[in-house]
């Protein structure tokens, strides 16, 4: 007989929602329980999606039910801890990015994952896909030659209102500002395509709203192929747009999209030294699966239901807070910061850094 793999989400927010929406079209799994500290936002949830029982805290539900996986879907500060406490009871954690406040909680969660031999996904929804597993595919091949300069803009609105949340905002509780919060989809998606990055340098802006944190950054990523990438985050754009476009000695690749790509949302370009044959070889697969919770929790659950290790749509959880936390760093002091460095205690802590605020009057 098929065994059913218990799962458990902590949180009911926005993203929560769609990770139970995805749970309830997988099947071998169930949501059996959710957890949040407000009863009302429990019951509601769990009236929605079909959901048996709620607790108040995630130690609550975890000393009452046997769960095979965890759905960490709170802010970023708890995550350390609450993974931790699913690992030691023997469940398998997803976790909503970003995984956690800095990359030594990073490493605590993996270290843990490893102890406990348990498996850790951090949802990185960006990368999943057919049109991104094609052009990664066709990236790596070498058919598109060597990628040279890439662009990756996340222009994004946040009004006044949405930092109104206590923990928004701030170094302590939001570990950074958009860059972290927003910027690292797009980060993380264009290293998925590109690989390992070498060296990164950033400055940090306050344009706007009232926040601890940059509401603007802008920096550069060279990554170990040589191709180096403009990045830019904000949340100040009216007309919102997630951009990557990537230039390699035979094409260009653009994506322009705002939560979630298709087929129709990229467009690769020809050099014009390439034959017709040649680009037609490059077309999207006939099969279409669009990006999202539901694309990546199926292929993470696919794997834990064989008992296989996490799949690369939610593997190398650490390299997008890398680079932000490398721009980060560059930014407090003035200079790039090499993939290298980031191994030292010094950068692993608290990403806190000096923002320039170009306020009016400020």
């Amino acid at each position: 007989m098929t065994r059913t793999l218990r799962a458990a989400i902590l949180g009911t927010g926005a993203v929560a929602h769609l990770h139970a929406e995805a749970l309830a079209a997988i099947a071998g799994v169930t949501a059996v329980a959710s957890a949040d500290p407000s009863e009302e936002r429990v019951h509601d949830f769990n009236a929605r999606h079909g959901i048996a029982v709620g607790y108040g805290t995630l130690e609550e539900l975890l000393a009452r039910e046997a769960i095979d996986v965890v759905h960490i879907c709170t802010p970023p500060a708890g995550h350390a801890e609450q993974t931790k406490a699913a690992f030691d009871v023997g469940a398998h954690v997803i976790a909503e990015k970003p995984p956690a406040l800095s990359l030594a909680e990073v490493d605590a969660m993996q270290s843990a994952a490893v102890v406990a031999d348990r498996q850790l996904a951090v949802v990185f929804q960006q990368r999943t896909g057919t049109a991104a597993t094609h052009v990664r595919n066709l990236l790596q091949s070498g058919d598109l030659g060597r990628p040279l300069t890439a662009v990756c803009h996340t222009h994004w609105y946040r009004g006044s209102e949405y930092y109104d949340v206590p923990w928004r905002g701030t170094w302590e509780s939001e570990g950074g500002g958009t860059t972290l919060s927003h910027g690292i989809h797009q980060i993380d998606l264009l290293s998925y395509l590109l690989g390992e990055w070498g060296s990164a340098s950033g400055q940090l802006f306050r344009l706007d709203r009232e926040v601890e944190t940059e509401d603007t950054s802008c920096g550069v990523v060279v990554f170990e192929s040589g191709a180096v990438a403009s990045v830019m985050t904000t949340v100040l754009a009216p007309r919102e747009s997630s951009l990557i476009r990537i230039d390699t000695e035979h094409a260009t690749i653009e994506l322009e999209h705002l939560y979630g790509h298709n087929h129709a949302s990229w467009k690769l370009t020809p050099a014009r030294h390439i034959s017709a044959e040649r680009a037609a070889s490059w077309a999207m697969p006939s099969n279409e699966v669009p990006s999202g919770h539901d694309a990546l929790l199926s292929e993470v659950y696919a794997s834990l239901l064989t008992g296989a290790d996490v799949p690369p749509v939610a593997a190398d959880p650490a390299r997008a807070i890398e680079i932000v936390a490398a721009l980060y760093a560059s930014a407090g002091r003035g200079t790039p910061v090499a993939r290298a460095e980031i191994a030292a205690p010094d950068f692993r802590g608290s990403m806190r850094s000096p923002v320039t605020d170009l306020r009016p009057g400020r």
